[in-house]
């Protein structure tokens, strides 16, 4: 019964079951309840639903835990919860004495209201997960201790990948401090496992620099904001 967590099937599964259980049933529920916008974004057994109408977003929690339980499951306690956010949510929560909106976490990156520094527009900022962040930087030390032994061309190769594989997924717009701290601990890393490679323990800046330039990419944002992407692919 289930599959095994992160199994390569898990995905897979959650798409074929979730498709009946969760998406056909979103898209009734809209257009039989709502009154307002309802936008429902899933990955896996992974979701996120908007609503203009906190009214709607409480009957639909409470319906939908009735329809999970008819097919045995259950949202996860620790990861259902509602929340006030969007374009009106920072002012709304002002003059409520409330604070700042709440954040929340999807697919690594902590998703927060903002606005634009120029325009002052409304813009969903998102940043890497810290708790995500530190676990990749930890994986990537304990890889560069066991194959410190290698010549450094094969290290910087890998090193190279696993950088520009890491820029290809979170180098979104606004995110470019976690970028930088990402590269920035990635080299701290390597510097101190080509240290610990002989007796020799000395390795000047100055020649490392060179070899961080040569091997290790310098973050950029490769992906545009949300809405630019959307008109891209469903121009009006």
């Amino acid at each position: 019964m289930g599959t095994p967590q992160g199994a390569v099937i898990s995905p897979l599964l959650a798409n074929v079951y979730l498709h009946y259980v969760f998406d056909l049933w979103v898209q009734w529920w809209r257009t039989k309840f709502a009154t307002g916008d309802v936008i429902a974004v899933r990955y896996a057994d992974d979701f996120i639903v908007g609503f203009q109408y906190r009214r709607e977003a409480e009957r639909f929690l409470q319906e939908l835990q009735e329809r999970f339980h008819k097919f045995g499951l259950a949202l996860h306690p620790d990861k259902t919860r509602l929340i006030e956010f969007g374009r009106f949510a920072a002012r709304d929560r002002q003059q409520r004495d409330q604070g700042k909106p709440e954040t929340f976490d999807f697919l690594g990156f902590t998703h927060l209201c903002g606005r634009s520094r120029k325009t002052k527009r409304f813009h969903v900022w998102r940043k890497t997960v810290t708790k995500r962040l530190r676990a990749k930087l930890q994986a990537v030390k304990q890889s560069l201790l066991r194959q410190r032994h290698k010549s450094i061309p094969e290290q910087g190769a890998w090193l190279h990948g696993v950088v520009q594989g890491y820029f290809n997924y979170h180098a979104v717009p606004g995110n470019w401090a976690a970028l930088d701290a990402f590269r920035t601990q990635v080299l701290r890393h390597w510097r101190h496992a080509l240290r610990r490679r002989g007796q020799r323990s000395r390795l000047p800046w100055a020649r490392f620099g060179k070899l961080t330039d040569l091997w290790i990419p310098k973050p950029r944002i490769l992906h545009p904001y949300p809405d630019a992407r959307f008109r891209a692919k469903h121009p009006k």
